[in-house]
Formats: structure tokens, sequence, C-alpha cells
């Protein structure tokens, strides 16, 4: 028997967290093999943001001079009024917000991100990558854990990652809570070529316009070849939904009230799709002996504060991490690894849910303190607000 057979960490999922586990156990001497339920490794969507605490991750896992060279480094966050069309506030990105956080912001497309990870673990002899292989479930022994492959043989290894999302069957299995929290709002995306953005909003900013039960977000792309749209409509929509192609006329419905600036967003967005946001309560419940999770199947969260691929790096670097210092004893590993980790996405799942509803579609009287308070933030105290999410990382002494 190979011994890297017997040692290996299976992964199942190979989105970007899946493979930056694979990436960050393979820097440690850990062999893996990722199984991946579609045909092919890939990701669906396009924009993402990553803010400093995702350099930190990607330094760790020996691909941060190749992810600042494919990124696109915005100037600042600007919130804007999506009635009036005026300026709340904005948060500068260079100088103090540089400095305190040692790492910049940035945006990509996720697709390349993803291609970067997995170009990484095709280069990687620890990391073995597997298709077709839908994994809905797991048995384990004192020594091995075996992933129940769908039509197929089972594979083992020493250890489980569950890294398979929202809808995970590691954590229906594992936990068992049934199906993921529907938040009600609906959110549409789109991107659109550079030049059909209107050149007054045509800004290097990841830029939010908040309306009452509504907000559009938009940033470049792909070397300012594109623009990413997101809108998204408090619409209490009772059903999950991913992906699903729907018209102009439908992404319009729940923005006839906004400012004229903001409308024309709307008007130049191409292929929209539509998804239902969901996502799950926080849970402490994280490990099974020889099995744990990781990313959206351990802490799924609304997308508000662009922070769900970051978290999921955070968690990988952390895993790998612990499986270096417990020199492989695989339980107490995840059981630390899942205590450096449980409050602070916990935090992040529970604030996301906050400023979705309560700061970006806001109305009335708390909408107006809410601009009078974030627009009198300095640049200074700015950095005090976010720096428990871009300042503490969970990682210290790891990167």
């Amino acid at each position: 028997m190979d011994q890297n057979e017997s040692n290996r960490v299976l992964i199942v999922g190979g989105g970007i967290g899946g493979l930056a586990t694979a990436l960050g156990l393979a820097q440690k001497g850990f062999p893996s093999l990722v199984l991946e339920k579609a045909s092919k490794f890939g990701e669906i969507g396009a924009g993402i943001q990553l803010g400093p605490n995702a350099f930190h991750s990607f330094d760790f896992l020996g691909v941060g001079d190749v992810a600042r060279n494919m990124a696109i480094y915005i100037d600042s966050l600007r919130l804007m009024d999506a009635l009036s069309g005026r300026e709340i506030t904005r948060i500068p990105l260079d100088g103090e917000f540089r400095s305190r956080f040692k790492n910049p912001y940035a945006v990509v497309h996720r697709g390349d991100l993803h291609g970067v990870f997995l170009k990484a673990c095709i280069d990687q002899d620890l990391v073995e990558l597997r298709t077709d292989s839908r994994v809905t479930g797991y048995t384990q022994s004192d020594q091995r854990v075996y992933a129940n492959i769908e039509g197929s043989e089972q594979v083992f290894g020493s250890a489980l990652v569950g890294a398979d999302g929202l809808w995970s069957n590691i954590r229906a299995q594992l936990i068992g809570d049934g199906a993921p929290r529907v938040s009600g709002h609906t959110t549409y995306r789109s991107v659109i070529p550079t030049e059909n953005m209107p050149a007054e909003i045509r800004w290097n900013a990841a830029t939010l316009w908040a309306g009452p039960k509504c907000h559009i977000v938009h940033y470049p792309l792909s070397s300012w070849n594109a623009f990413n749209l997101v809108v998204t409509f408090h619409n209490d929509a009772p059903e999950p939904v991913a992906g699903k192609p729907v018209s102009h006329e439908e992404v319009r419905q729940g923005f006839e009230h906004i400012n004229p600036i903001a409308n024309q967003i709307i008007d130049h967005g191409r292929d929209w799709r539509l998804w239902v946001l969901c996502d799950r309560e926080p849970s402490e419940i994280w490990v099974d002996g020889r099995v744990t999770l990781l990313g959206d199947a351990a802490h799924p969260m609304l997308q508000y504060f662009a922070q769900g691929a970051c978290m999921a790096l955070e968690d990988a670097v952390c895993l790998a991490d612990e499986m270096e210092r417990q020199e492989g004893e695989v339980e107490i590993a995840f059981e630390n690894y899942k205590k450096r980790r449980y409050l602070r996405t916990a935090k992040v799942q529970l604030m996301s849910r906050l400023i979705g509803d309560h700061i970006y579609h806001s109305s009335g009287a708390h909408a107006d303190l809410r601009d009078r308070i974030m627009g009198a933030k300095s640049e200074h105290d700015w950095c005090n607000t976010i720096a428990w999410l871009y300042g503490s990382n969970g990682l210290e002494g790891t990167v």
C-alpha cells in the first residue's frame, strides 16, 4: 500500500476552500486527495473581494505573488445613498489602511482566483485531484476514514475535510441541521464590458448604493476589462435558488424607487442570473473524530462582509498549521482548529446578517441615523472600526 494513500487527507469539494486546504496541507508535508463532484474543476460566479486577511493566507499558501499580480487594487470602499445619489462615506485603502493592516484590499474574478489554486495543486506532488466523485457520506474507524462515493468504490485516508459548501453532505451527516436558512434576499449578478459602464460612476472602488430593502454593488474586474454588478432586493423570497437566468424586467422590479444615477447600472446589465441568499446558524459542532468541516460547510454566511472566501482561506491555513503542530494527530488537530476558528467565523456570520438588514437596506430614521454616524467617521475611525476583521485574522503565530 502506498504510504501517501494511508496517510492522506480526503478533501470533499474542489472549490477555493478545498484546494486551499490541499495546498496548505502540502506545505506542511501532508498528502491529500481532493474529491470534486463535477466533471471538471471550476468556479461559478464572477467578482470576489479580498480583504487584507486573504493576502495573509495567500502568502502562507505560497501563492501570494501570483495572487497579487492578478488582482485589481481599488482605491476605496464607497457607500452611497441610493435615493439621493450622494456619498455617505468613503474608506481610503491606501495610507493608514495599508499601513495598519499590512496588506491591500483587492478584487478579482472568482474563476481566476480558483485557477491560481488549481494550478498550484496540480504542480504539487502531495495533492491528488479527482473529478466525478460525489461524496454522499463517510464512515470511520480508529485510524481511517472512508468516503462513500456515489456510483463508485469507497476511498480512504487518515482524515476527511468537508469543504463541500452550503449544501454539504458531510455537514448533513456530522451535524444534521437540515436545510439552510433562507434570508429572503434575492441577488442578481451580471458582468458588463467597462465601456458599457456609465462614465460618471466608472470608479476604481468597491461601491455600494444603499436603499430601502435593496442595494447595488459594482467594481472593476479583469484588468479593467469589465465591471462586476451585484444588485440585491429584500423581497422575502421563500425558497433557495442558485444561478437561475432572469429577464432585465424582473431585475428592475425592486429598484424603481432609487436614484437615476444608480438605476442606470441596472439598465446596462446583461445576462442576469438570480440567487436567493442562504446561510445557517453558527454551530460549534465542526468535528466528528477524524472528520471536520471547512468554509461554507462549517459557517455559511451572507455576502455582506465580502468574507466568505476569506474565511475559507483562513480556515485552510489554520487547519494546516494545527496538523503540523500536532504532528498529524488528527483528532487533536481538528479540535484545536475548531476552537481557533469558531467564534471568529460566527461573528462574521451574525454581523453579515445585521448589516444586510439594518444598514444596507434601512429606510427612514434608521437610514438617517446610519448616514449621520457613518458619515462622521474619519479614516482613522474606520480603521479602528474594522480592525477586528482585518487587523486580527485568527491566525496569530501562523502567518
